[in-house]
């Protein structure tokens, strides 16, 4: 549980971090106008319908684990991407993407979690305080850093390979992630 919170509090540094100012860093890098990143938006949550429900197929094939570290993959690569976007169809490109796993990582992250509490507890309740103390701090922190790294390089993009970087640690701890599977497909059945 532990390396799972771990790697919840990285990518969801990223995550929150780019629902919260992707509208920022197009408006700045891209100067687009109030009317595209409404569009922006409405693709976005668009795509997560979708997006939430190709990856719940996904986790039911490949498992909570395995998905999560598919979602963590594709949100660091748009991260990465975002470096280079250079024009407002190239950024509405990335916002199908991000909209891809912006739902799913958030649902399946929370899913997952709840089957990894004993099943013994009757305190269902202490085990999310510390999910959500870790939701909180980690939409904290990415935000300050973002902020941070654009005040100290003047360059928002920099900011947006610091957010690369809170994925691929939340990946490698993911991936550390010891998880009952036969536990997992058998509650899916019941």
């Amino acid at each position: 549980m532990r390396f799972f919170l771990g790697s919840f509090f990285f990518f969801n540094m990223g995550v929150q971090t780019i629902i919260l100012l992707s509208t920022t860093f197009a408006a700045k890098v891209l100067d687009m106008s109030q009317s595209s990143l409404i569009l922006t938006i409405l693709i976005i949550q668009i795509v997560a319908v979708g997006g939430a429900t190709l990856f719940a197929r996904v986790s039911n094939r490949l498992g909570n684990k395995n998905t999560l570290l598919i979602m963590i993959l594709i949100w660091t690569l748009c991260s990465f991407a975002a470096y280079f976007v250079s024009n407002e169809f190239q950024f509405y490109g990335l916002a199908f993407f991000v909209g891809l796993v912006l739902g799913g990582i958030q649902s399946l992250a929370r899913a997952t979690y709840s089957k990894m509490i004993p099943a013994t507890t009757s305190d269902h309740a202490s085990y999310f305080s510390f999910y959500d103390i870790t939701y909180y701090i980690s939409v904290v922190l990415g935000t300050f850093s973002y902020g941070l790294v654009e005040q100290l390089t003047g360059d928002i993009r920099q900011s947006a390979l610091v957010l690369a970087v809170y994925f691929v640690i939340g990946f490698v701890l993911m991936s550390f992630l010891k998880f009952d599977f036969k536990r997992e497909k058998k509650l899916a059945t019941e």
